[in-house]
């Protein structure tokens, strides 16, 4: 069946959006890459519909560890021909902010044994191009630089520009918290903790042990749950976060940081060395942000330091 006609069938279907690639692969006779397509395609119609708001995706991904021969446990340089097996992508997880919905794939039994993540790396692209803004602990050192590394290898395009946060390094810049790993954080703001695990977990997993394989996918994705929660806390201290007037198509003021529209002049003002502005505090979420137009802009003959 052509796209198009998956895309007419599941456009009146909603509840497919819901089901996996596999059993909607099966039952249109198709490949997975064309479930996926189809997919973001839906969604893409329903982005233009409502003039929305930035997607945002939170991401995790788990990964199998590098295989190599080693003559000590500590302090030890490893050549390329030492290395018996590369790293490669065993489960990920996301959801869209806000969405009940946690999505995530895992290896099979029979593509582990062959290190074969192709069709979930594919399918994470898919979201990837989606994404608008892409959120991750780590991510800017981990999670990025692996997806992308495993993008090349299986010869995908880079997906449409997206901007990341990393709630590790907001954690670092921001805070002084005595561990700045997510299990940490969400422990220290009564959120919950990270589910158990241990390095018998991996090797199961890459022995191809179905229940291994399932309870990865499920810590990954209690990790992407716990992520937006942190998210959420950290996020009125995030002083980059991309802005969301310039997604939102509207003439209303919203909050730069979370798009609310419940803005309040404190009474107080952010000044430069030039300029004096009102500032707002954004009663959904609590973060300040202030106006572009300065309150002084009658007054010319402002004079400023030489820097000397």
């Amino acid at each position: 069946m052509k796209i198009d006609d998956i895309v007419i069938v599941m456009s009146r279907k909603r509840y497919m959006m819901d089901m996996g690639a596999g059993n909607l692969a099966r039952r249109f006779k198709c490949n997975r890459e064309d479930i996926y397509k189809a997919k973001a395609i839906i969604r893409g119609q329903k982005i233009v519909e409502a003039k929305r708001a930035p997607k945002i995706l939170l991401l995790d991904i788990e990964t199998a560890p590098l295989k190599a021969f080693v003559w000590r446990l500590w302090k030890q340089d490893i050549y390329i021909d030492q290395i018996i097996s590369e790293w490669f992508m065993i489960s990920w997880a996301a959801k869209w902010l806000y969405s009940d919905k946690i999505m995530g794939e895992v290896l099979t039994p029979e593509e582990i044994k062959r290190e074969d993540d192709k069709s979930i790396v594919t399918s994470l692209w898919y979201l990837l191009d989606e994404a608008d803004i892409v959120i991750a602990h780590n991510g800017d050192s981990f999670d990025v630089p692996k997806l992308k590394t495993r993008f090349l290898f299986h010869e995908l395009p880079p997906p449409s520009f997206y901007q990341t946060i990393d709630t590790k390094k907001v954690a670092y810049k921001e805070f002084g918290f005595s561990s700045n790993k997510l299990d940490f954080i969400a422990r220290f703001l009564g959120i919950g903790e990270k589910m158990d695990t241990n390095m018998d977990l991996w090797v199961k997993c890459l022995e191809g042990d179905g229940e291994s394989l399932w309870y990865m996918l499920h810590y990954n994705k209690h990790d992407v749950e716990i992520l937006e929660q942190v998210y959420l806390k950290l996020r009125p201290y995030i002083k980059n976060h991309p802005n969301y007037n310039l997604y939102i198509d509207s003439e209303e003021r919203v909050c730069p940081t979370c798009g609310g529209t419940h803005l309040t002049h404190v009474g107080y003002y952010y000044y430069t060395p030039t300029g004096k502005y009102k500032d707002f505090r954004c009663e959904d979420c609590g973060a300040l942000a202030r106006e572009r137009k300065t309150v002084l802009e009658n007054k010319k003959n402002i004079l400023v330091s030489n820097g000397r």
